[in-house]
């Protein structure tokens, strides 16, 4: 199973890590599915931990670790499409990692990306929803 974990369940996987997302970080971490992640994904990883919302519960070793972990385990997809469906074209990079990396879901809990319900082959699910489908 080929999954794009949208940066919002990436971090709170950091910040509640016996959350649900927290439990599809540590799905990966045992290999369950591969993780699909582009450049453009680990370049917004970095901007939302400089944020002080954000680095004020995140430690910048655990930040650093997290997208060192990314870089060597998880399936970089470098050829992305171009893609403008995104309702935030902020998220139109997510769409394009899904559809350059074949991947079967994307995970967000971004509200207008959910009501797109899938992109070519790849559902958007909630994090709710995905860890119902790892069991």
């Amino acid at each position: 199973m080929r999954v794009v974990l949208d940066t919002n369940i990436l971090v709170s996987a950091l910040m509640v890590q016996s959350g649900t997302p927290g439990l599809i970080y540590q799905a990966w971490v045992r290999r369950e599915f591969v993780l699909l992640i582009s450049e453009a994904q680990l370049h917004e990883l970095r901007m939302v931990f400089r944020k002080p919302s954000v680095s004020s519960r995140i430690r910048p070793h655990s930040a650093g670790r997290l997208v060192n972990l990314l870089r060597r385990k998880a399936k970089m997809v470098s050829a992305l499409p171009e893609v403008q469906r995104a309702p935030d074209s902020d998220d139109d990079f997510l769409l394009a990692t899904a559809e350059g990396g074949d991947a079967d879901f994307l995970v967000t809990g971004d509200g207008p990306l959910l009501s797109l319900g899938r992109h070519k082959i790849t559902r958007i699910v909630t994090a709710a929803t995905f860890v119902k489908l790892l069991r």
